[in-house]
């Protein structure tokens, strides 16, 4: 025991720098991998103890457009067992709000009255401000998704237009709302006193609306209750629904894509630090072949051999994974506490640090790094002792060099390239597995820094491909928020008059009911357009846009809840009417997970014939440039009904959001692996600069300078570098974005609309080439401090 001690303090101590080296990627290895398995435990135990806390619904109801009586409903489920129910809460909605005198674009509120908020279930988790039972008159309280991304704090005003009248109510709470106050959400309740509700929004014309919450003691019994329902209903439940799946959904995504991404490159950086090992041990062998083989001759066995490395890198390991683990609990903290900053209630969320778990990683991580040293230091076993001592190596692999060294100095007499490049090349092919391990390197850290930048930019640039997000493409999008004041035909009047304008079309949302045989209805959001899908830049990934009044076209979550495909029939319920359609057309959209439909206007009217759609019109113009300039005179001209911005403002309101959440993981990795790449690639130069010194000595002494030799060196990195970088390019545009396809597909994406700038990707694809070289470059200066005589001595 105590001469494999010995041996192993020895290893510990010559090789300082490898030793080093091996602690990072160990340590770096763990950090990524327990941060994201940190994160996506986290991320369901939070959501889950935000949704417990608040006693949260399964699902959420919305009723008021006189196709259900919402008091006999709420009734019905009043007296249902196992099922507890809110009482309903009236609500007005809006679109018109302003703070800091900017009006908020693309944000829907409900305007709910206090007064009879739910007590039992779906109660709010304050996140700041006192708790009491209802708004202060005079106060609301908004949830936390509105106050983050508008950056209101409490005791700030916010102005309120209801087409007739504006009023100003001042923040006196902030909560945490489970059903709409999640990140990208575009509608938010605004809890309002009961009086103050009544001064401001109970004589607004228009119908009052009601919204009620249920919450399940078996979750997935839910679809029993329905089935009682809607033969209390004599009928299918036609109007909104709100699944527990779509509360949680957006909660979670963010954290689901950080995780996967951390943990497949924290699997790709513990390879590397396992091939390193492995090079490590064979090169401590190759280089100490004969003081082993002197060591079997004195009686030294095989296993206590191999048992000096298997020593050497447990105690490294051990060095390396805990640091790691501790650090992760401080990453993950600032990952989890900026994308899921929705759920804190107080000051602070309750992440949770399982100990056992990160006992488990511990081990996993502690006994791969042991089966690697195990298994590399069995070489070991291989040495003879006569052969080690008489060609410091085995006879065969003697033999082998002699070839190749061989046939390497025929290569190189018949090359007219010039002396620099044929040093490089000649390392290259001398040193293969350090060749594979360069290329590899920089495959991933080029296919890292690729994706990030590409990510990023796809969703900076998401006016560039909105119809494939399942979004218009159009130039200004209005919203009219109030009816009553609202004349459809002076405002068509006005946009045929401007001559700016080139084309406009109408667009509601109203709810469809689908009957499902196997499960239960789909409540779905049906596009209605009086136009053209196609001429304001709908897209479809499958078929057509739907254009006459027997057709439809479906997001792909409905095609694969109901197993359609383009030319089936489908039976729907819209406003209470019945309708079979044929699809035309399968398309792909984030907004509401792909659970939506269009239709034309010719679908209502073949029951209404009056029927008129003006909720929101999407205009094109002869040139972009204008847009802002037409904003400004719509708001101006019908500032008491309509609310108008660019398609762009839209898009950055919702997606700003994902760019700040994923730029800080994603720099911190590529980071990481720019940092790895350096220190390997220094380290694997330096090995094989040293294996190769005697022949750097004689170079020196006929003449060459230490700036050539280096410059060699580092040109055969270089174009290993380069291929590796190539790789890792096409890894990080194609493959990538590829593994995320099980994710996405639950949000409503079969593929991932990405903008790629090519000068960009290209530009820091090369990040890892420069790394590479830096790092080689770095290694070779050894050459230049030592003398050509101290070189061949070496």
């Amino acid at each position: 025991m105590y001469a494999i001690v010995t041996l192993c303090s020895s290893h510990l101590r010559k090789r300082k720098l490898q030793n080093s080296l091996m602690v990072v990627l160990i340590f770096l290895s763990t950090l990524l991998l327990a941060t994201s398995v940190t994160i996506l435990i986290n991320t369901n135990n939070i959501f889950e103890k935000a949704h417990f806390d608040s006693n949260g619904a399964h699902q959420i109801l919305t009723m008021g457009d006189d196709v259900h009586n919402p008091f006999a409903v709420n009734d019905w489920w009043q007296e249902q067992q196992g099922v507890t129910s809110s009482d309903l809460i009236p609500y007005r909605n809006l679109s018109g709000i302003t703070f800091d005198g900017k009006e908020m674009p693309n944000l829907y509120l409900f305007m709910m009255d206090t007064q009879k908020m739910p007590s039992m279930i779906d109660q709010l988790l304050f996140s700041e401000g006192e708790k009491q039972t209802s708004p202060p008159k005079g106060t609301i309280w908004i949830p936390t998704s509105l106050a983050s991304s508008a950056h209101i704090s409490l005791g700030d005003a916010i102005e309120f237009n209801t087409g007739e009248r504006t009023f100003s109510l001042m923040v006196s709470g902030v909560v945490v709302d489970m059903p709409y106050g999640g990140p990208f959400t575009t509608n938010a309740r605004i809890w309002m006193n009961y009086i103050d509700y009544q001064l401001h929004l109970a004589s607004m014309i228009g119908t009052e609306q009601y919204m009620m919450a249920l919450r399940f003691d078996d979750y997935q019994q839910s679809s029993s209750y329905w089935r009682d329902f809607e033969n209390y209903l004599q009928g299918p439940y036609l109007e909104s629904k709100m699944e527990y799946e779509e509360i949680a959904s957006f909660y979670l995504i963010i954290n689901k894509i950080i995780g996967f991404i951390m943990i497949a490159f924290g699997i790709a950086m513990l390879l590397v630090s396992l091939f390193i090992i492995g090079f490590s041990i064979s090169d401590a062998i190759l280089a100490n072949y004969r003081t082993i083989g002197v060591m079997k001759s004195l009686g030294l066995s095989s296993l206590q051999i191999s048992a000096t490395y298997v020593l050497q890198f447990g105690l490294l390991s051990a060095f390396s994974i805990i640091p790691g683990l501790i650090v992760s609990k401080f990453l993950s903290r600032i990952i989890i506490e900026s994308s899921l900053s929705y759920l804190k209630a107080g000051n602070h969320l309750a992440i949770h640090q399982d100990t056992r778990l990160t006992v488990l990683i511990a081990l996993i991580l502690f006994g791969i790094v042991l089966l690697t040293a195990f298994f590399y230091s069995n070489k070991a076993r291989k040495v003879e002792p006569v052969q080690a001592i008489k060609y410091g190596m085995s006879e065969s692999a003697n033999s082998k060099i002699n070839r190749r060294r061989s046939s390497s100095s025929r290569l190189f007499r018949l090359s007219n390239l010039p002396i620099q490049l044929q040093i490089g090349l000649k390392s290259i092919t001398k040193n293969l597995k350090s060749s594979i391990l360069i290329i590899a390197l920089t495959s991933i850290t080029s296919a890292i820094l690729v994706f990030s930048v590409v990510i990023l930019n796809s969703f900076i640039s998401i006016k560039e491909t909105s119809p494939s997000w399942g979004y218009d493409a159009s130039h200004v999008v209005v919203t009219v928020f109030n009816k009553e004041t609202f004349s459809k035909q002076q405002f068509e009047d006005f946009l045929l008059e401007d001559e700016r304008i080139k084309d406009y079309a109408w667009l509601d949302q109203l709810t469809g009911v689908l009957p499902n045989d196997n499960n239960s209805p789909l409540n779905i959001s049906v596009n209605v357009i009086e136009g053209s899908f196609d001429a304001v830049g709908y897209e479809t990934m499958f078929g057509r846009n739907p254009v006459s009044k027997n057709e439809i076209a479906i997001g792909i979550n409905v095609a694969r809840s109901l197993n359609k495909n383009i030319g089936d029939i489908v039976e729907v319920y819209i406003e209470g009417k019945q309708y079979f359609l044929i699809i035309t057309g399968i398309y792909q959209s984030i907004a509401n997970m792909s659970n939506s439909a269009r239709i034309s206007a010719d679908v209502i009217k073949v029951y209404n014939a009056t029927y008129s759609a003006s909720e929101i019109s999407m205009m094109n113009l002869l040139d972009v440039t204008s847009a802002p300039q037409i904003v400004e005179d719509l708001n101006a001209h019908f500032k008491s009904s309509i609310s108008a911005v660019t398609q762009q403002v839209l898009l950055d309101a919702v997606f700003k959001e994902v760019v700040a959440v994923l730029v800080i993981p994603l720099s911190i990795v590529g980071f990481l692996f720019i940092i790895v790449t350096c220190i390997i690639i220094f380290s694997v130069s330096r090995i094989n600069v040293r294996k190769e010194s005697s022949t750097y000595g004689i170079y020196k002494s006929i003449g060459m300078t230490s700036p050539n030799i280096r410059w060699s060196i580092t040109s055969g990195i270089l174009i290993l570098s380069i291929f590796g970088a190539i790789g890792g390019f096409i890894i990080g545009i194609k493959l990538i974005p590829l593994a995320l396809h099980s994710i996405i597909l639950e949000y409503g994406l079969l593929e991932l609309p990405l903008v790629i700038n090519w000068p960009m990707s290209i530009g820091i694809s090369l990040v890892s080439v420069m790394a590479a070289c830096f790092g080689g470059w770095v290694s070779t200066k050894v050459i230049a401090k030592t003398s050509p005589r101290i070189l061949i001595v070496e």
